[in-house]
């Protein structure tokens, strides 16, 4: 699926140079909204990232639209590529799926491993402090009914529910969820 992020900063502001900029691509799916990208806890932005599956393609009038700052654009990347889609940006011609978008965006993911890979390190030292003093206990596993995940699960594949909805049915948080669709996209994967 085709689908386009368009973002103003004000509601006095208008979106139809991006839209007009964005004609071209046949876009099937509009996410438009009028908020400051001060952080990317955006109502349509969200709607977007958990409506959006593996194959569909977005188109942005460019990178600023879709985040201000370059930790947030990071964030919103590694999240497509896990997903498998496809980031179009008209300004910075950019195409996750041409050599020289691949380069960009495997820069991009380069960064933002390395800045990964600096928190694990930080988290597992503070772990193992926390160990030593005795105030580390570690997270807990949430059981979920199988037969209640397939269902969810489903409802989810065929865009009956986004993400939020499907955590709330299984009442555990968006993290958690992610890691699971992950597991388990991993063992279909390998069947």
């Amino acid at each position: 699926m085709r689908v386009a992020y368009v973002r103003v900063s004000t509601v006095e502001q208008n979106e139809a140079r991006q839209t007009e900029a964005l004609q071209k691509h046949d876009i099937e799916k509009w996410y438009i909204e009028k908020v400051s990208a001060k952080d990317t806890n955006r109502p349509k932005l969200q709607e977007m990232l958990d409506f959006v599956r593996q194959g569909d393609t977005i188109y942005i009038h460019d990178f600023s639209r879709l985040a201000r700052s370059t930790k947030d654009l990071l964030e919103i990347v590694e999240l497509l590529n896990e997903k498998g889609v496809r980031l179009i940006s008209n300004k910075e011609n950019v195409d996750s799926n041409t050599p020289t978008g691949k380069l960009m965006l495997t820069m991009i993911g380069a960064i933002a491993e390395f800045e990964r890979q600096n928190l694990l390190e930080r988290q597992r030292e503070g772990i193992a402090i926390a160990k030593q003093q005795g105030k580390y206990r570690g997270g807990q596993v949430k059981q979920i009914d199988p037969e209640m995940w397939d269902k969810a699960y489903q409802e989810y594949m065929s865009r009956k529910i986004n993400k939020k909805e499907m955590a709330e049915k299984l009442h555990i948080s968006r993290p958690t969820l992610d890691k699971l669709i992950r597991e388990h996209e991993a063992q279909a994967a390998a069947q």
